[in-house]
């Protein structure tokens, strides 16, 4: 049995990696500024950044592609509320709501179960032998980190208004996934990610103003705030997102979400060197089981 792997492949590969990557910042961000800012906020500030820093470079774009836009503004609606105005937000509520245990709990392992379900049923791709086995693999990896191997802990796991809360969230991105898919090949990449960050922006907009001036929740202004601004709508939206979408084109939305199974890895190696926490063998082993879970589910076999 040979197993083959092409350069289109190797390529989706490594843009989910790159995307992957740069969206486990997103947590270690959010825990932190979470005393300084809301969750309705943190998200209208993010897409509003994005769409700022992505203007100059595709505006001529849309321009050029409008009459494309314009006739598929519906997927493109669907695409800003799902991706860009819930999924984030709704993690953002939930950080405020339920420990980071339950977080990646619910969030790593049933996105890609709503994904790939999805998958199968609206897009109709087929889920081999190999690609069931590495998404098992995966979840055991993540729920062994979140667990830190212990069965107390996981059986001691409640679910609270918080765990509904990231639960919509990664059946939103899940949802975002297989939408994504249906992306017309005449919408270049660029023009497609300025439209649905200008309109999951447009989306938050009235629930901004809503907690500014009705609600009159709080934003404690400060460098650490505006910088984490600034990296989520940089790092984590325009280039986490370009590279996302790509990888998605390159090997189908059920295989691209599995990736998703390496934030909280990403994460963890980040806590480690950003905030001194320390290195456990449970972090090398669940590392080694999300990993491996990834490949077997990537991997195309022939006899």
């Amino acid at each position: 049995m040979q197993s083959k792997l092409s350069n289109h492949t190797v390529q989706g590969f490594l843009l989910a990696i790159i995307a992957t990557l740069l969206w486990s910042g997103n947590f270690i961000i959010a825990r932190k500024v979470s005393n300084s800012i809301s969750p309705i906020s943190l998200a209208f500030f993010r897409w509003t950044c994005a769409s700022l820093v992505l203007f100059p470079f595709a505006y001529k774009q849309v321009i050029a592609e409008w009459s494309h836009l314009k006739a598929n503004w519906k997927i493109l609606t669907w695409l800003a509320l799902t991706g860009i105005a819930l999924f984030n937000t709704f993690v953002y509520v939930a950080g405020h709501n339920t420990s980071a245990i339950n977080m990646a709990l619910i969030g790593t392992t049933s996105s890609p179960i709503f994904a790939t379900a999805m998958a199968v049923l609206f897009l109709k791709e087929r889920l081999g032998f190999y690609r069931i086995i590495g998404m098992i693999i995966c979840i055991l990896g993540i729920v062994l980190l979140i667990s830190k191997g212990s069965w107390e802990v996981l059986l001691s796991f409640k679910f609270s208004s918080g765990d509904a809360w990231i639960l919509a969230g990664a059946f939103a991105f899940a949802v975002y996934n297989i939408l994504v898919r249906k992306k017309p090949v005449t919408i270049s990449a660029l023009s497609f990610l300025l439209v649905i960050f200008v309109l999951g922006a447009l989306m938050l907009f009235p629930f901004f103003i809503l907690e500014q001036y009705i609600v009159k929740a709080p934003t404690n202004w400060s460098p650490t705030l505006f910088g984490s601004i600034l990296y989520l709508g940089i790092g984590t939206s325009v280039l986490a997102f370009w590279c996302w979408n790509l990888a998605i084109s390159k090997l189908g939305a059920g295989r691209t979400v599995l990736f998703g199974n390496l934030i909280p890895i990403f994460s963890t190696l980040e806590a480690i060197l950003i905030l001194g926490e320390t290195v456990t063998p449970i972090h090398f082993y669940s590392g080694i089981l999300v990993i491996s879970g990834l490949v077997i589910a990537n991997i195309t076999f022939k006899k």
